[in-house]
C-alpha cells in the first residue's frame, strides 16, 4: 500500500514538473559584445545583425547584448579579454588587432584597398581565412564577421587641408597602431596616438585638432559638432572585425559553432549592404551639420607615392614577408 502511494506521488511529481518545464523554459543564454563605436555605427549594426541571426537559430537559447562606446574597455583591452575568455566577443578595427597578430596589419597598410569591392573580395577569400587562422594562433581569439566601414578620412577644426603642407602646425590623433603612426610620419607630421575611447573628449577641449575615422563613424560619433573640416585621403578602407573568444569557441558543440559561423557570415553581408546603402547620404547629412569637405589636390599623388614609399617596406617582415603583399595585390589585380 505504502509503494503505491509512494509511485502513484512520484508520477505525479514528475509531471509535474514536466509541465513547469515546459511552461517556465530555462534562462537564455546572454553573451556579451564589447562595441568600440556608438549607436548608428557600422558596428552597432554588425552586432544588431549578428544577435538576431544567433537568437533566430537557437531558437531564443542564445541571446547578445551589445555594449556600445567602448563601455567594456578600450578596443585593444578587449581583444586580451577575449583571449583570456573573460569576454565574450569584441567588435573593433583591426588596427586594434594588430600589434597582438601582425599579419592582419597588410590589411591596414595605407592604399592597399581601394573600395568595398575589394575589401570583401580580400576578407572573403583564402587570404581572410590565412588572417582569421593567425588570430587564432597569435591572439587567441577569431574573426567570425567583418564590419565595412569606408574609407577613412581626415577631420579637424582648424582649416582646409588639400596638401602635405596644409597638415602642417596639426595635431592630429591617430590609434596605437605603428603603421598609421608611420603613415603620418611619411606625410611629415607626428601624430599623437590615443585610445579610441578618448579621442571625442581630447577634441572637444582641443587637446587635439583632428583624427581621421570613415564617414559613417565621424557621423555616429557627432563628430561634426567639434570638427569642420573633412580631407578624404582615403588611405585606409576601415575594416571592423567582430572577434570571439577561442576558448569560448571551442567550448560549443559542433552544431553551435555552425550557428556562430552561419550568424558571423550573415552579419558580413548586412554591413557590406549597409555601407553601400547609407554613405552617401550620411555625407550630405555631414555638410548639412556644417562640416565643409575639401578634395585633396592632385588626386592624392603626393599623399600616396610618400605613404606607399616609405611604409610598406617597414612592414614587409611583420606582415609575413613582401610576398603577403604581393598576393593581396595579385588577388586585387595589382602588383608591386
Amino acid at each position: 500500500m505504502k509503494k503505491h502511494i509512494w509511485l502513484k506521488w512520484f508520477t505525479g511529481f514528475a509531471t509535474l514538473a514536466l509541465v513547469m518545464a515546459l511552461a517556465f523554459p530555462v534562462s537564455a543564454k546572454t553573451w556579451k559584445i564589447a562595441v568600440g563605436d556608438s549607436g548608428g555605427s557600422p558596428q552597432e549594426q554588425t552586432g544588431l545583425k549578428f544577435a538576431e541571426v544567433l537568437e533566430k537559430e537557437t531558437k531564443g537559447k542564445y541571446k547578445a547584448t551589445l555594449f556600445l562606446n567602448g563601455q567594456l574597455g578600450s578596443e585593444q583591452d578587449t581583444v586580451n579579454d577575449c583571449a583570456m575568455g573573460t569576454l565574450d566577443f569584441s567588435l573593433l578595427a583591426i588596427n586594434n588587432v594588430t600589434p597582438f597578430s601582425p599579419t592582419v596589419g597588410s590589411l591596414s597598410l595605407p592604399y592597399v584597398i581601394q573600395s568595398l569591392d575589394e575589401a570583401v573580395k580580400i576578407t572573403q577569400g583564402d587570404i581572410g581565412k590565412e588572417l582569421t587562422e593567425n588570430t587564432i594562433r597569435d591572439a587567441g581569439v577569431r574573426i567570425i564577421a567583418w564590419t565595412y566601414t569606408g574609407f577613412r578620412v581626415l577631420t579637424n577644426s582648424k582649416k582646409p587641408v588639400k596638401t602635405l603642407d596644409d597638415l602642417k602646425g596639426l595635431v592630429i590623433r591617430v590609434p596605437k597602431n605603428a603603421i598609421m603612426i608611420d603613415t603620418y610620419k611619411s606625410w611629415g607630421i607626428n601624430p599623437t596616438p590615443m585610445a579610441w575611447s578618448e579621442t571625442f573628449t581630447a577634441l572637444q577641449q582641443k587637446v587635439v585638432d583632428g583624427q581621421d575615422n570613415p564617414y559613417m563613424t565621424v557621423y555616429a560619433m557627432k563628430f561634426y559638432e567639434i570638427q569642420k573640416y573633412v580631407t578624404p585621403i582615403r588611405y585606409i578602407f576601415s575594416l571592423e572585425p567582430l572577434i570571439i573568444s577561442e576558448e569560448l569557441f571551442q567550448s560549443q558543440t559542433p552544431e553551435m559553432q555552425a550557428v556562430i559561423l552561419k550568424a558571423g557570415k550573415e552579419a558580413t553581408r548586412h554591413s557590406a549592404n549597409f555601407l553601400r546603402e547609407s554613405e552617401a547620404n550620411i555625407k550630405k547629412e555631414l555638410i548639412a551639420n556644417g562640416m565643409e569637405i575639401n578634395e585633396p589636390a592632385n588626386g592624392e599623388k603626393e599623399w600616396i607615392e610618400k605613404a606607399t614609399t616609405a611604409v610598406w617596406p617597414k612592414y614587409y617582415d611583420s606582415i609575413g614577408g613582401k610576398d603577403k603583399l604581393e598576393k593581396i595585390l595579385k588577388t586585387l589585380g595589382r602588383s608591386l
